[in-house]
């Protein structure tokens, strides 16, 4: 085998460090790929494939990329999920003896993202963690962009963890090498790249040495989280991947925080789905969702926790209530709410400045960046600690001025400091003595060789001379072939061009020495200057992450403010009860996207013991959908603190929101649309409980119409019951038989949606009163929706047949030859021994299982009957 090259045996000796990346090698001014990373990279960005000499009568695949270029390319290959090792010459070229050291700097993935073109502004970037043992789930996420850094552990029921994965939306999961089939599934269900850790970094043990270590304390007791050893796991595991891919100390990860499942309202993944919490159902796009109604945030990071809050509503009355009275002090000071915006949009996103500063990334410019965010600070303070601003004017009292930090950054950096560190022009004259001598070097050798130009035209009456500069012969004098015969003894020729000669002399050399030796000079004191600036901006790391988190609080309050008085939003009343009582309310998407005033409100009233359970019967497009999502998205907005879109609110707090919205089939998982509906409705019987409130859609009505209503009436009486849920609900039906369980069950009563009918026309009044309703004017709606005329008078006869004669005696005729299909009746005369069970049965004690059981021996027999 031919002996290969030195730079390429580097290259396989750092490549085999780093087998599951792609290695951009650095070599120049471009990042290489070699062997089958060059091929795998080619393909995935689309560029030419070449080759390179690996040793007499051998090639090998190459492929480059610009190295100043490389970001726009590093998030292509991210985006089709492949990690990125960046590889850097560690030493200067022309000092080298014999092969440039190299090493890997970095390794990029998904979930290790600080750069940010890769990140999206609002949006948080997660690396999770997951491990599971003794019956437990342990989960750790982290985004190393804004040091965020979270544990919880909770019972091993995988609809849970398919909830907090929901939730978290992770970009990438660890999983140990042990339990990587366990967590397969993952990846077939969530856009992630996940990763296989070693086992030992999932190990108790070692775990909490490495947390206990990085944190600087002796204990996790002060983190809530020393009595959660999977979770602890699940935390050590995410610190050795942060610190294997970032060669870094990390730290702006100062604090890990434990939260537990109970301490937020519980929001399940169909619930966020048919919410459109954070993005839309159909489009899957934050235009038209509950976040896009509230934001009118003006930083980054007051979108990143306002999402967070959404994600997260509280549970606990007093949070709530602190949250709601901040907003309140903005909402009635509306001169100081504009000026604290105004002042908020000058602000840099600090939370992921601060991260790159940790991490050894944050280039001057953005240095600058952050002294110029800093200087801001003592006008918060002046603004907001006023007594009118009350709890607002606390918050701004929490924030450290950093005075002398701020002075120090503006003061030191050049005001157009560059993005490049080993370029030089980062500092003003004034921060360093030796700096300013070689800046003086170079600013009066340049002025020098400004001069020269003239003179030496005076000197030598060569009027078209010219002094110029290159990167091969440095400084020279440049004249014309006409003119050669002027040229004076002591110029020395230096290189001859077609119409012209240039020439140097012994003292433009000297001063050519002193300018690029002072700019090199330069370059070098700079950049060690910078590093130690650096290293001074992280002694203050903690007071500056903490001034971070109160101006992004500051900017979500705000902004709750700002959506409240834009749209007259009302402060709710928070309590711990169980009456949910709402005048007035809208849905604060849909108001938004109709003309001012368009949106017909409606009241609202749910308790435990009058108004429980409510039955909503109505035309479909009458708005019985859009109401029950309402009141669902008030309780939510209300339980994150804000202002909700009402006349006045009451909000016995909620523990969960359980929603069955609509109907889709999952083929890929073998479902049909049944089988979904019925799979989401037995997650909401097995974990709702009486300070649940659930909103119901049109259940039952993906199999026949006898299954269907008989399913829908097990449920409503299963949710009904005290002891078995007792659930606020509200149910939306096409099942006007349900109607009869007002009369049956207390705190079952009937609403419907009102409608106005003028000859065939309907006209949807979008108001919900009380009383049930027995006609769904599918005609009229088949009408608006363009079914064609002939379609349409076939219906009508038939509809006004069966309601003459009852559907019992019609189902006896035969099929008419148009085809039209028929409801059969209820109960069909001959199955009076299955009505007398169904009158014994107790169904209070029965569980929804059984009664499904129950029906499909029924059904068994009638078909039996009928062979």
């Amino acid at each position: 085998m031919t002996q290969e090259t030195p730079m390429l045996q580097q290259y396989r000796q750092i490549k085999q460090e780093y087998a599951d990346a792609i290695l951009l090698f650095r070599l120049g001014d471009f990042y290489e790929m070699f062997l089958e990373d060059a091929e795998v990279a080619a393909e995935a960005l689309e560029i030419v494939l070449t080759s390179r000499e690996a040793g007499k009568g051998r090639r090998i695949p190459m492929c480059g990329i610009p190295y100043h270029a490389a970001t726009g390319y590093i998030a292509r290959l991210l985006e089709k999920g492949y990690k990125v090792a960046i590889c850097e010459q560690t030493e200067d070229p022309k000092k080298a003896k014999g092969l440039v050291k190299r090493e890997v700097v970095r390794v990029i993935t998904p979930g290790t993202l600080l750069d940010e073109q890769f990140l999206e502004e609002k949006c948080n970037n997660y690396l999770m963690a997951l491990g599971k043992a003794d019956g437990s789930y342990g989960l750790a996420v982290a985004d190393l962009s804004t040091g965020d850094f979270l544990v919880t552990q909770f019972a091993a029921d995988p609809a849970l963890l398919l909830d907090e994965l929901s939730h978290w939306r992770p970009r990438e999961l660890l999983v140990s090498e042990e339990q990587a089939a366990e967590f397969a599934w993952v990846k077939e269900r969530f856009s992630l790249l996940l990763t296989h850790r070693p086992p030992q970094d999932f190990r108790r043990v070692k775990a909490e040495e490495r947390l206990r270590a990085h944190f600087k304390v002796s204990s996790l007791e002060g983190y809530g989280c020393h009595d959660l050893p999977v979770a602890i796991s699940a935390a050590g595991a995410i610190l050795e991947y942060f610190y294997e891919t970032q060669k870094s100390q990390l730290q702006h990860l100062i604090a890990l925080r434990t939260y537990h499942l109970g301490e937020y309202m519980h929001l399940d993944q169909f619930t966020r789905r048919n919410l459109e919490l954070v993005v839309t159902l159909r489009e899957n796009k934050v235009q038209g969702s509950l976040l896009w109604a509230l934001d009118r945030t003006v930083t980054s990071a007051g979108g990143r926790l306002l999402r967070n809050w959404l994600e997260q509503p509280l549970r606990n009355r007093e949070a709530i209530v602190a949250r709601q009275e901040k907003v309140e002090s903005f909402y009635r000071q509306h001169q100081l709410r504009r000026e604290t915006r105004a002042l908020l949009r000058q602000t840099c996103d600090l939370s992921r400045l601060l991260a790159k500063l940790a991490c050894g990334t944050v280039n001057p410019r953005e240095l600058l960046t952050l002294g110029r965010t800093l200087a801001l600070l003592p006008a918060f303070r002046e603004l907001l600690m006023k007594e009118e601003m009350g709890p607002v004017a606390e918050l701004a009292a929490e924030i450290d001025p950093l005075t002398s930090l701020a002075g120090l950054l503006t003061s030191a950096l050049s005001e157009d400091a560059p993005v490049i560190l080993t370029e030089g022009k980062i500092f003003r004259e004034g921060y360093n003595a030796d700096l300013d001598a070689l800046i003086r070097a170079t600013r009066e050798g340049k002025q020098w060789i400004a001069r020269l130009e003239q003179q030496e035209r005076e000197r030598t009456g060569i009027k078209s001379l010219k002094v110029g500069f290159n990167q091969v012969f440095g400084y020279y004098i440049e004249v014309t072939k006409a003119n050669l015969a002027l040229v004076p003894d002591d110029y020395i020729r230096k290189q001859t061009l077609a119409n012209a000669e240039r020439f140097i002399t012994p003292e433009l050399k000297q001063y050519e020495e002193m300018i690029l030796g002072a700019a090199e000079r330069r370059a070098a004191l700079e950049y060690d200057l910078f590093l130690e600036l650096r290293q001074q901006v992280l002694t203050a790391l903690p007071e500056m992450k903490q001034n971070a988190e109160l101006l992004a609080q500051l900017d979500v309050f705000a902004a709750l403010a700002e959506v409240a008085v834009e749209n007259h939003y009302t402060r709710p009343e928070i309590h711990d009860g169980w009456e949910i009582m709402i005048t007035e309310g809208r849905h604060p998407v849909v108001e938004k996207v109709l003309p001012p005033g368009e949106f017909v409100p409606n009241d609202t009233f749910l308790d435990q013991e009058t108004h429980r359970l409510q039955i909503i019967t109505g035309p479909n497009m009458a708005g019985k959908s859009t109401y029950m999502r309402q009141v669902a998205l008030i309780v939510l907005m209300a339980q994150i603190g804000s202002f909700v879109p009402a006349r006045s609110a009451r909000i016995g707090l909620v523990d969960r929101i359980f929603t069955r919205v609509g109907a889709a089939d999952n083929l890929a998982g073998g479902q049909s649309t049944f089988m979904v509906e019925m799979s989401e409705l037995a997650y909401i019987l097995h974990h709702a409980t009486a300070q649940s409130l659930l909103i119901l859609d049109e259940i039952g009505r993906g199999t026949s119409t006898y299954d269907g209503l008989s399913i829908a009436w097990a449920v409503l009486e299963y949710l009904w019951n005290p002891e078995k849920i007792g659930a606020r609900t509200l149910f939306a039906t096409h099942y006007h038989e349900l109607t009869a369980l007002a009369q049956q069950l207390a705190g079952v009563e009937n609403l419907n949606v009102a409608v106005a009918k003028e000859g065939k026309q309907v006209v949807f009044l979008r108001k919900i009163l009380p009383g049930a309703t027995d006609r769904s004017y599918g005609i009229e709606v088949a009408s608006l929706a363009g079914l064609p005329e002939e379609v349409l008078t076939r219906a009508g006869e038939v509809l006004e047949e069966l309601e003459e004669k009852g559907l019992a005696e019609h189902s006896k005729k035969e099929a008419p030859k148009q085809g039209a299909l028929f409801q059969l009746p209820l109960i069909p005369l001959d199955q009076h021994n299955i009505y007398g069970e169904l009158m014994e049965l107790r169904l209070e004690e029965m569980t929804p299982l059984e009664a499904l059981q129950l029906l499909f021996r029924w059904q068994n027999r009638v078909k039996k009957k009928k062979a």
